[in-house]
């Protein structure tokens, strides 16, 4: 049986920032590799190209330095798994952002280096428990960090995909941090324990209202890789595409999560 998501999941501070830093370093030693023309390949963002992509996951990371720029929040009153559902509003913002971050910063190799020795000085001054403001609400910053692992991992496959040939790596801490994050998204948005989602090797929860299996095999299973997991929780792979793919594994009545999906946009 999986464990019961009522009390939150709980991330090793360490770990976490390790796997950001990590992640973040791979996606900096492989934009040092990008020609000029690759830069201004087109992306499945909208109309991103891949400068404005590496340009975005510059400020997934300076998010934490605008953050801590204002004053610490009097209490925690958001849960990590709020976050997913708070990522639409700014999307416009967002975008616009980062066009001017991409014009403004012609250099990228200087911009993400200056972002790793910039946020490796804030993790050393601030404790994990300083309360940070987030779109989903006040969370501490060890808790923010892990949402960083979800932009770095998916937006390193966004980058991927739109290089030809290019194959950054993902650092297995990330991953895992990542996958769990919006598995347990999915578990706070369709509570219930009809079906169990499965997503080796670094989640299994319980969802959807219905019949709750106690022992042996539940009756409704959902089973699929990490990756494939991030590209449906975030919309760059629909249901029916990974069903059709072989990429996921549905049986049951209720092991259809079409409805539920995604999770962040």
């Amino acid at each position: 049986m999986p464990p019961s998501r009522k009390r939150p999941r709980s991330y090793d501070p360490a770990r976490t920032r390790a796997a950001v830093l990590a992640q973040f370093g791979n996606v900096r030693d492989a934009v040092r590799t990008l020609a000029p023309a690759q830069l201004e390949l087109p992306t499945r963002l909208g109309d991103w190209t891949v400068r404005d992509l590496v340009a975005h996951i510059g400020m997934a990371l300076t998010a934490v330095h605008r953050a801590l720029d204002r004053p610490a929040p009097p209490k925690q009153d958001a849960r990590l798994t709020d976050w997913p559902f708070a990522t639409a509003q700014n999307s416009a913002a967002i975008a616009d952002f980062t066009r001017e971050l991409a014009a403004d910063h012609p250099d990228l190799d200087a911009y993400l280096d200056e972002i790793d020795a910039s946020l490796r000085t804030l993790l050393d001054e601030h404790p994990g428990g300083r309360l940070l403001e987030t779109d989903a609400g006040a969370l501490p910053l060890a808790g923010y960090l892990v949402t960083r692992t979800v932009e770095l991992v998916v937006h390193t496959d966004d980058l991927n995909a739109a290089v030809p040939g290019l194959d950054v790596p993902y650092d297995r801490q990330a991953l895992a941090a990542a996958t769990r994050l919006l598995a347990d998204a999915l578990a706070v948005k369709a509570p219930g324990g009809a079906t169990e989602v499965r997503v080796p090797p670094f989640a299994v929860v319980q969802c959807v209202e219905g019949p709750r299996h106690t022992r042996g095999t539940p009756p409704n299973v959902v089973e699929t890789d990490p990756l494939t997991w991030l590209r449906l929780a975030t919309g760059r792979l629909t249901w029916a595409e990974a069903v059709g793919a072989a990429k996921v594994s549905a049986s049951g009545e209720r092991a259809d999560l079409s409805a539920l999906l995604p999770l962040l946009s």
